[in-house]
């Protein structure tokens, strides 16, 4: 049974330094989750991951079955989940190839099974004033001083729909509503991870400044090489918080 997941995003749909021992195909109640699980050990401890866009990245966004994917992981016996995910940057602070720890969430998607319960007779409300695990968010904050990675630790994520990017006009009213970086898988993963009792955090690489912040143009090649640099960081974090858990 393994203790800590990692969900991997763009940019991470392999861990590298896992010793891979097996690979399970799990049976959700929502279907089959984004890929197989991947059972191994990184730095001599147990892990498992799991590849939200699916093993050759081609899940977008709006089409992953989160449900599926977070039932596996808990099935599977996982109480305490990583999620890595590329983001934009809005703050000046989330400069491309950071790393981030965000505290906080503002959900923009539309028209995802974001609940276990629709079919329950009785409606199932969880609180989610805190969107992630305090005690899991200090362990990555304690992994990247470890690990000498500059992580911020702080920021509220927005969740939006995609899989296009945002208009510059729309980054302005993300920043008026208070967020500081802008992702598109967030949400309802980070809800679900709470109706199913997991403990859950982010750890978010800025892979470009969000529109309007930046260049005129945001391009594929920029993100490219900075979500390089960044999961490069966010692999070391991983190993530390492993190591420390």
């Amino acid at each position: 049974m393994t203790d800590i997941a990692i969900i991997g995003g763009t940019g991470l749909d392999r861990l590298e330094g896992l010793a891979i021992t097996s690979r399970e195909a799990v049976r959700t109640p929502w279907g089959e989750p984004s890929a197989p699980i991947v059972h191994g050990t990184l730095g001599g401890h147990e892990i498992a991951f799991l590849a939200r866009h699916g093993s050759e990245h081609t899940i977008a966004p709006h089409r992953i079955n989160y449900r599926a994917n977070v039932w596996a992981l808990k099935q599977i016996g996982a109480t305490r989940v990583v999620a890595v995910a590329a983001v934009g940057g809005i703050h000046s602070d989330f400069e491309p190839g950071r790393n981030a720890i965000p505290d906080q969430m503002i959900d923009y998607t539309y028209d995802r099974a974001h609940t276990f319960h629709d079919d329950n007779v009785e409606v199932v409300h969880v609180d989610f004033t805190e969107p992630y695990s305090a005690e899991l968010r200090r362990a990555l904050v304690g992994a990247a001083d470890e690990a000498n990675v500059d992580a911020i630790d702080w920021g509220t994520y927005a969740a939006t729909q995609g899989p296009r990017l945002e208009t510059a006009a729309e980054i302005d009213r993300l920043e008026r509503d208070g967020c500081h970086l802008v992702g598109m898988t967030g949400m309802p993963e980070a809800g679900l991870a709470r109706e199913a009792g997991l403990e859950y955090a982010h750890l978010a690489v800025v892979a470009n400044a969000a529109a309007g912040r930046g260049q005129a143009t945001i391009r594929i090649e920029d993100i490219e090489k900075n979500l390089e640099t960044g999961m490069r960081s966010a692999r070391a974090v991983i190993a530390a918080l492993v190591a420390a858990l």
